[in-house]
């Protein structure tokens, strides 16, 4: 079988500077040390270039990780989500934002926004790098996005397809 041709989408010059202007749109709704949670294993490249962001703009943050899955070797996402790895921060009346690197059918972001309030989040902030509405199948609110991105699969950047392409420092569209 032929490997997948890949079509850059987003370069890493692009990322970079998208990266840094999110974090500068969080910085006036942070609250002192915010609990950033991000959701593994794709957003761990994006959290970490936020976290960084934050920190040359003087904000330190508390750093967690959530995974859940919803994928498993597919293209789409089936709806049933599993949280596999809950979070070790105790977010029980502190904002937390969750940061996740797809926004596509919305079942993730909504179960662990729900998750993160019964666990007593005083608010959840959500901001994920890519937005795909043609994948949408719940209602869920995002509050910051990176980029929107068309219908289509994308790797790179955390981003993976069976577990390949995640190193890729730029975002491409798999055909």
């Amino acid at each position: 079988m032929n490997p997948p041709v890949l079509h850059t989408f987003l370069d890493e010059i692009r990322i970079s500077q998208r990266v840094t202007e999110l974090a500068r749109e969080l910085l006036p709704i942070l609250k002192p040390n915010p609990i950033i949670l991000a959701v593994l294993k794709g957003a761990f490249i994006f959290a970490a270039d936020l976290v960084r962001a934050l920190s040359r703009l003087g904000v330190n943050p508390r750093v967690d990780f959530i995974t859940a899955s919803s994928y498993g070797s597919g293209t789409s996402s089936p709806g049933a989500i599993q949280i596999i790895l809950d979070h070790t921060l105790d977010v029980r009346g502190h904002p937390v934002i969750l940061l996740d690197e797809i926004l596509d059918s919305g079942y993730t972001l909504k179960t662990l926004q729900t998750h993160l309030i019964n666990k007593g989040a005083a608010e959840v902030i959500t901001v994920v790098l890519l937005d795909k509405p043609s994948g949408r199948q719940v209602n869920v609110q995002v509050d910051h996005v990176g980029f929107q991105v068309p219908d289509g699969f994308m790797v790179g950047y955390g981003l993976d397809h069976d577990g390949n392409y995640r190193g890729l420092p730029y975002i491409s569209r798999m055909q």
